[in-house]
């Protein structure tokens, strides 16, 4: 699909296969995954004391998700790859998904890191909107405005890609007093346009901010923010993506900031 031509099979891919409804029903298995790989950050940070590689964690949380969504049960091979994938033959099928979400998780909470600041204000969104008797759940997720902010402004510094992959013209047209011949291979430089000043403000920093009262987001709606692309030929992945990265990133901000500083957690 990354590389397919718009037409017949890539409509049927995404509105059967990649669509809201299809990703919703698998609401449970994520969750079910998400417990499963809390449970060890907290024993392995609590009781041994040992160092947690999240990179390697969220990677084989992303990978779970999916290969349960393809072949509709776990894993069995528990052998891990430098990728985190556990299947050789896995790798080229699972990589679109697992790099985009795994890496979005790395960043945010990387950011959410150096900026306590940030992470105080994502924690007290949880307690207003969750409470402090239950965990966070994907129902939640649209509710949560702060985290919503957080993961745009880290998809705007760090895109998945800094280069979208090729798009191609399909008929002669003028951009900015450029003739686009038909036929002509377009290449975006998403991490240039994310940093443009004459887009954002101070586009260095990271400042979650930036996003009240504007109706930017990520789905390809505005130019300054396309880390999935734009058009028919988007990420067709993009609802699965970011549903993960949600998930991956508020696995992190539902723990104490005290209890993160305290422990061995690395990316």
């Amino acid at each position: 699909m990354t590389f397919a031509q718009y037409g017949s099979y890539w409509k049927i891919c995404t509105t059967e296969l990649l669509s809201h409804v299809k990703i919703n029903s698998f609401k449970s298995m994520r969750k079910e995954e998400l417990d499963l790989l809390i449970a060890p950050i907290k024993e392995a940070a609590c009781s041994c004391g040992t160092a947690v590689d999240l990179s390697a964690t969220v990677a084989c949380l992303t990978s779970d998700m999916t290969y349960r969504m393809v072949f509709g049960k776990k894993c069995t091979d528990r052998k891990v790859d430098e990728d985190g994938l556990k299947l050789p033959c896995t790798r080229d099928m699972l990589i679109a998904s697992m790099d985009t979400s795994a890496a979005a998780v790395e960043w945010t909470i990387s950011e959410l890191i150096r900026h306590p600041n940030i992470m105080k204000k994502v924690q007290i969104e949880l307690e207003d909107v969750v409470g402090k008797d239950r965990r966070v759940e994907e129902s939640d997720l649209n509710n949560l405005k702060y985290l919503d902010m957080v993961v745009k402004e880290t998809f705007r510094l760090h895109p998945v890609v800094p280069l979208l992959l090729p798009h191609e013209s399909t008929e002669n047209c003028t951009v900015d007093g450029f003739h686009i011949p038909k036929n002509s291979r377009i290449l975006i430089n998403a991490y240039a346009i994310g940093r443009d000043p004459n887009a954002w403000d101070d586009p260095e920093k990271f400042i979650p901010e930036r996003f009240v009262g504007n109706n930017i987001d990520l789905h390809s709606r505005d130019f300054q923010l396309i880390p999935f692309g734009y058009g028919r030929r988007s990420c067709p992945g993009m609802e699965l993506g970011l549903c993960i990265a949600l998930i991956g990133s508020f696995l992190m901000v539902s723990f104490p900031w005290s209890w993160i500083c305290q422990r061995n957690l690395v990316l």
